[in-house]
């Protein structure tokens, strides 16, 4: 795969998967942009890390459920590097619970930062989009998406939301040659993740045909296809990256 001359936008891609993306993208040629809410120390080591590979880097701070934000972003991108050719919407923040025990906070914030942000950012990089008469926009879902958890009643609907809105944008800006898809990862292991307790842990990697965990590299190699012409016929896909679990 080859992604030299492409500018790419990672939102909130200064730890986990997010900055195992920005690497992939930039270790294959792209110039990459990372947004982060609060860790610019993190998100400025990735821009040097980018730099490294010979790559444009870029950090940008922003609360990603601020649509204003998120214009001001792509606009920034597409002025300084002269389009946006990839957006991977990857923000995203888990805040779970029972339904019972759930607050109204719970479940605005996570469908707030993990659904909203996602038009936020689609939205503005359409028109750009448009002009260059074509791109990809990559979004990262979940496999609870698909089939729901217990507990996870405010991320799964976050995250099924995604693939809804997904499959519309794919059917609306198609004619445009704009293509998006969904990447839906399994249990990967994250600083989120880590934080479950050893019995979770253990139920999941049984769950899972391959049992094990997944590691960010392996979203991010997936990532990469969808943002390279090697998927240049791919469009309203969810791709599941999960050792099998939703199977």
């Amino acid at each position: 795969m080859d992604l030299k001359g492409k500018n790419c936008l990672v939102t909130g891609g200064s730890r986990g998967i997010g900055k195992s993306i920005a690497l992939t993208l930039a270790e294959l040629g792209a110039n990459v942009a990372v947004t982060y809410s609060r860790s610019a120390d993190a998100a400025n080591e990735v821009v040097k890390e980018i730099e490294k590979m010979g790559s444009k880097g870029m950090a940008l701070q922003a609360d990603a459920t601020n649509f204003a934000k998120a214009e001001e972003v792509i606009s920034k991108v597409v002025t300084d590097w002269g389009s946006l050719d990839v957006l991977v919407n990857n923000a995203g923040i888990a805040q779970d619970n029972l339904i019972l025990r759930m607050s109204e906070e719970n479940w605005d914030a996570v469908i707030n930062t993990n659904l909203k942000s996602i038009f936020n950012y689609s939205k503005a990089a359409t028109k750009p989009m448009m002009r260059a008469r074509g791109g990809s926009i990559i979004n990262i879902g979940s496999v609870v998406g698909i089939s729901g958890n217990a507990g996870q009643s405010n991320y799964s609907a976050s995250k099924a939301g995604i693939i809804g809105f997904t499959k519309s944008f794919a059917k609306e800006l198609a004619s445009r040659n704009i293509r998006a898809n969904v990447v839906a990862p399994g249990y990967i292991l994250t600083e989120m993740t880590e934080k479950l307790n050893e019995n979770v842990l253990e139920a999941i990697k049984t769950e899972t045909p391959l049992g094990r965990a997944g590691n960010p590299d392996e979203i991010a190699n997936v990532v990469a296809f969808l943002a390279s012409d090697m998927s240049s016929y791919i469009t309203g896909e969810v791709i599941r990256v999960d050792g099998g679990m939703a199977m």
